[in-house]
């Protein structure tokens, strides 16, 4: 589960979120989808809802997120195989994004970093900038003229 889970599920732990809470009738009304479409996806291995010892499928909160990403991505015109490559692409940057995430708190660990002295933790800068310089350029005729003006003031 990403951080933004996190946020939308109140903080739930993965325990919570992975926890069998709704039946197929429940989630097909709460999406107005057929039972047999979540069938459907499940046959795909789209969807992986857990089975009570009666086999019943009980969706989780995961399973929900999951319909969610599903049926917007069928919504704009996208097919079931393309569905699970974006699936699967997203779990894999998923992955990827926990492994350096750990490897940044190691480093930040060895290194005796303190992670709030950065500004932005999750910028994109591959160097954070603190400093920055605008440049005013006049051009008047034949004079031009250049002016310096400091970004933070």
């Amino acid at each position: 589960m990403s951080p933004d889970s996190d946020k939308k599920h109140g903080g739930m732990s993965n325990e919570e979120l992975n926890r069998p809470r709704y039946p197929i009738s429940v989630v097909a009304d709460m999406f107005d989808v057929h039972p047999q479409t979540l069938r459907l996806y499940e046959r795909e291995g789209l969807l992986k809802p857990q089975r009570t010892a009666r086999n019943t499928r009980m969706y989780s909160e995961v399973d929900v997120d999951q319909l969610k990403s599903i049926l917007s991505l069928t919504e704009i015109g996208v097919n079931l195989a393309g569905v699970e490559i974006i699936m699967r692409m997203r779990n894999q940057i998923e992955q990827e994004r926990m492994r350096f995430k750990a490897i940044l708190k190691e480093i930040w660990e060895r290194y005796k970093i303190d992670p709030n002295q950065w500004d932005d933790v999750t910028s994109t800068d591959l160097i954070p900038i603190s400093h920055r310089k605008v440049v005013k350029v006049n051009r008047k005729a034949k004079d031009e003229s250049v002016e310096t003006i400091d970004a933070d003031d």
